[in-house]
C-alpha cells in the first residue's frame, strides 16, 4: 500500500468517526447523516480497492474514471439540492401557518382583554 492510500483510508475513517460523533451529540440529524455515511463508506471502499473506480467505469461504459466521479458527484448534489428544496418549502409553509395562528391568538387575547 502506498502512503497516499493509507492516508486516504485514515482520513475517510476519521471522517466517518466524526459523523458518528455529530450524531451522538445531536448536532446532525439521522436523515442527513445517512447521506454522509454512505458517501464516506464509498470513499473507504475506493481507498482500499484502488482499481475499483476503473472497474465501475468500464461496467457503466464510461471511458475515463474521473468523468464518472464528476458525473456521480453532480447527480448526488442535484438530488440533495432537490431534497433540501422540498424540506425548505415544507418549513416555509409551516412557518406561514404558525405566524397566522399566532396572529389569531393575539387577536383573541386582545378581545378578551377588552372584555
Amino acid at each position: 500500500m502506498d502512503r497516499i492510500q493509507i492516508l486516504a483510508i485514515l482520513a475517510s475513517l476519521g471522517f466517518l468517526l466524526y459523523i458518528a460523533r455529530l450524531i451522538v451529540k445531536g448536532k446532525l440529524r439521522e436523515e442527513y447523516a445517512i447521506i454522509w455515511i454512505v458517501c464516506t463508506i464509498i470513499l473507504v471502499i475506493f481507498s482500499v480497492w484502488r482499481n475499483g473506480l476503473e472497474v465501475f467505469s468500464r461496467i457503466l461504459g464510461i471511458y475515463e474514471a474521473p468523468n464518472m466521479v464528476f458525473t456521480g458527484a453532480i447527480f448526488v448534489i442535484m438530488i440533495y439540492l432537490l431534497h433540501l428544496s422540498i424540506v425548505l418549502s415544507k418549513l416555509q409553509e409551516q412557518n406561514k401557518k404558525l405566524a397566522q395562528e399566532l396572529a389569531l391568538l393575539k387577536e383573541k387575547l386582545l378581545h378578551q382583554a377588552k372584555a
